[in-house]
């Protein structure tokens, strides 16, 4: 069981491999719906995923119909900045899909008319035009991870012993 990350015709690649490693490390997966602005073996696409690739499922669909037609009847929220609704005030529940648009336009406003019940939006200040998308949807993602009380994520974590020889910064703290 895991929460999914829809992107919608990403552009930058570096953008797409940072939320590519947030899906890693929650065990989301990631649906990069066609055309996407780059290729899926683009160096800034593997270098901001880092060695992550290997931990995320993903798949590529053809377009947004092939991915609706797949998945009818998903739970779906749809984010965007012209949304009424804040993305706290969502119940989130395990299998659902939080849906994004490229990082220049958005989601089709077409898309947005049809679903507005479902829309969702990050409360920025007025003059804003919008956060990064990696950005926008690590805090969606891990609001809907948190009110189902991180499913399988670790709580807690260890120091490793690994430090640097002198610290004389440490006299200050």
């Amino acid at each position: 069981m895991s929460m999914h990350i829809v992107l919608v015709n990403p552009e930058i690649p570096q953008n797409t491999g940072n939320i590519a490693r947030t899906c890693a490390a929650t065990g989301a997966v990631l649906h990069l719906i066609e055309p996407l602005g780059f290729s899926l073996s683009d160096r800034y696409l593997k270098r901001a995923g880092l060695d992550y690739w290997n931990l995320m499922t993903y798949q590529v669909h053809p377009d947004l119909e092939s991915f609706f037609r797949a998945y009818r009847g998903a739970r779906m929220h749809f984010a965007s900045t012209k949304a009424q609704h804040v993305y706290t005030d969502v119940t989130y529940q395990d299998e659902d899909f939080l849906v994004f648009g490229r990082e220049t336009r958005g989601l089709p406003e077409n898309l947005l008319e049809k679903v507005a019940d479902r829309c969702i939006r990050i409360p920025m200040i007025p003059d804003a035009r919008s956060l990064n998308l990696s950005n926008s949807v690590a805090i969606v993602l891990y609001e809907a991870l948190r009110q189902q009380q991180f499913p399988s994520l670790l709580g807690e974590g260890h120091l490793t012993g690994r430090d640097e020889p002198e610290a004389p910064w440490l006299d200050y703290v």
